[in-house]
């Protein structure tokens, strides 16, 4: 996905609008990948911060070993604009990066859609506003979309692509393209939903969290090092539907036959009622064995238990992290 379009980096003239912690973040995206970037920050005083805050993200990728480059060569692609005009007057992709404001969000499109030259992508960074409830009414409606990352997004790379119905196929394969070519993992949502996929799984976590703490079951520390010690430090190998495929024998169809229907008496207990049909279960374990052929399921538990042996390596290495010993 997103091959579709070749993107030449030394073409693409990047403009991000905000320069709190996520427009700085994709800042250091698009300058560390080698792209001529403006960033606005409409705050005169936040604007006095953020080359600073710039150059001490990028020295800190670079004492990590995560930069190719001088910090200081990095940031002298990205140009503090001291007007919106002039940040996105000559863009190929806008990368709005203002408050989580509905308001403010449609203001700040019709001037973006007014200003920026046409069929470029105005791309929003919202973390559960969707595109049509903000850019629906605008004549240039059809280049806006939602392209929302992690934080920070140099180190988390994934952003999710969220296209309304009305948003144009093309302009979602080029800012797809583009974000694949600056090193990050663009992810499509097919449909509009309020939070998308990251801050629903995010979201559907921390749900259950508040709710152990409040009957009573764990403490917020215990809380905490279940998801640290034990499947955070999974995840960071292998997602949900790979951890229940490599944790059973049979795969995801006997792990959810043995499971389910403990995890449909939890859910039930929080007032849900999504049971994992059989129909589902078949549907995501067609999906999922097209990647993790179940002829090679031993080959891939091997594969996710070098994995996080490498992940241990790393952390032990650095230093930051007590020992679960310890612990």
């Amino acid at each position: 996905m997103f091959q579709k379009h070749k993107v030449r980096l030394s073409e693409q003239r990047i403009a991000i609008v905000g320069g709190g912690s996520i427009g700085v973040g994709w800042a250091v995206v698009f300058g560390r990948a080698g792209v001529e970037t403006a960033l606005y920050e409409p705050d005169v005083s936040r604007r006095t911060e953020v080359a600073a805050e710039l150059e001490q993200r990028l020295s800190r990728l670079s004492a990590g070993g995560l930069l190719d480059e001088a910090p200081a060569l990095a940031a002298a692609r990205v140009r503090l604009a001291e007007t919106l005009e002039e940040a996105v007057g000559d863009a190929t992709h806008v990368q709005e990066c203002a408050p989580e404001s509905l308001e403010l969000k449609r203001e700040l499109f019709r001037e973006l859609d007014a200003l920026t030259p046409a069929r470029v992508p105005l791309a929003s960074a919202s973390s559960a506003l969707v595109a049509s409830a903000f850019a629906s009414e605008l004549p240039g409606r059809e280049r806006c979309l939602v392209a929302h990352p992690g934080n920070p997004p140099y180190l988390l790379p994934i952003v999710e692509l969220v296209p309304a119905r009305f948003t144009d196929a093309e302009v979602v394969e080029r800012a797809g393209a583009l974000f694949a070519t600056v090193g990050m993992s663009p992810v499509l949502v097919r449909r509009e939903v309020e939070g998308f996929v990251f801050n629903r799984l995010q979201g559907a976590l921390l749900r259950e969290a508040y709710c152990l703490v409040r009957d009573g079951v764990a403490s917020v520390d215990d809380v905490d090092r279940v998801v640290r010690d034990g499947l955070g430090r999974r995840w960071a190998a292998i997602g949900p539907f790979e951890t229940a495929e490599l944790n059973t024998r049979g795969g995801i169809e006997a792990h959810a036959e043995m499971l389910g229907p403990a995890y449909a008496r939890m859910g039930a207990e929080r007032g849900q009622n999504d049971p994992w049909t059989p129909e589902l279960v078949a549907r995501v374990a067609g999906e999922l064995h097209e990647r993790l052929p179940p002829e090679r399921w031993e080959e891939h538990v091997s594969w996710r238990d070098e994995a996080l042996i490498a992940l241990e390596r790393a952390r032990r290495e650095s230093g930051l992290f007590e020992s679960t010993a310890a612990a």
